[in-house]
């Protein structure tokens, strides 16, 4: 049973987390690289990342967290964005760090976005999906969104899943639960093998490119700090243990299996080339 303590600490950060879901960009995110290239405008409404042929530009959250639900909307790079990645994920820190990757994957003009998901665990990635979006993402903003629970990881977009990762400890599957992450986002040159294979380069008379950001909601997350999680109060309730035990019930399945076969374009469990000597684990796992 936590003591007087920790309970005292455990209700002081979830407080925390209602306050900083209801403040803007500059409560929740730290622009940590770009010498300029990231701005948080309109009064911490929008943030925008930039790359030009010297460098990129990133962001990273403010707090760390052990399991929560992020929500945040992008609008990515118009026009010819070969060669370019816009990246937002969750990552520990480390050799053996655990990370949750959505990376948008820039084309040339007139071409889709490639959706580009992987799963780390204890520094073992290589769990690969990737996929083409039903709309155009340089248009308006879009919501993306990570769950990231006890039992599941779920990537949404716009409140549609399109991946769910389940905890497979039970057959030795490594699931990411242990070391907290913060959110990190980039917009950076990656011509050597973003866009069809790296054959198609970045066109620098077209820079700066620049993708926007807004809307960052963590309200649905625990925080860690200083070694505690501020859900070890808030467990029991109601709301936080809709969240935190979250799976895709039947509807969400249908619509996950809807996106995959529909738009999914790569698959790290259907490639024999890539692992002739049998698929991992929790390729045939139900």
């Amino acid at each position: 049973m936590p003591s007087i303590s920790l309970l005292v600490i455990a209700l002081l950060g979830c407080m925390t987390v209602a306050s900083s879901a209801a403040g803007n960009l500059y409560q929740n995110i730290d622009v940590t690289w770009g010498d300029g290239r990231g701005r948080i405008l309109e009064n911490g409404q929008l943030l925008t990342l930039s790359l030009d042929k010297s460098s990129g530009s990133g962001f990273q959250s403010k707090n760390q967290y052990l399991f929560g639900k992020i929500n945040m909307q992008l609008k990515l790079v118009p026009g010819n964005s070969a060669g370019t990645v816009t990246t937002y994920y969750l990552s520990s820190q480390g050799a053996n760090h655990d990370e949750i990757d959505m990376e948008f994957l820039g084309n040339v003009s007139g071409q889709p976005y490639t959706l580009h998901t992987n799963v780390f665990s204890q520094g073992i990635g290589s769990r690969e999906q990737q996929f083409r979006l039903w709309f155009d993402p340089t248009s308006d903003f879009h919501t993306y969104s990570i769950l990231w629970n006890p039992r599941s990881i779920i990537f949404s977009v716009d409140g549609t899943p399109i991946r769910e990762f389940k905890n497979k400890a039970s057959i030795g599957v490594a699931y990411p639960n242990r070391q907290p992450m913060r959110v990190y986002s980039s917009l950076w040159d990656a011509e050597d093998w973003a866009t069809q294979g790296g054959r198609v380069k970045t066109d620098w008379s077209k820079a700066p490119f620049t993708a926007a950001f807004r809307n960052y909601n963590a309200a649905d997350a625990c925080v860690w700090a200083n070694g505690v999680s501020s859900c070890h109060a808030s467990t029991t309730t109601k709301t936080t243990s809709a969240w935190m035990n979250q799976q895709l019930d039947a509807t969400s399945q249908k619509r996950m299996l809807w996106v995959q076969r529909n738009y999914m374009i790569y698959n790290y469990c259907t490639d024999f080339h890539r692992f002739p000597q049998g698929f991992p684990k929790e390729c045939s796992a139900s």
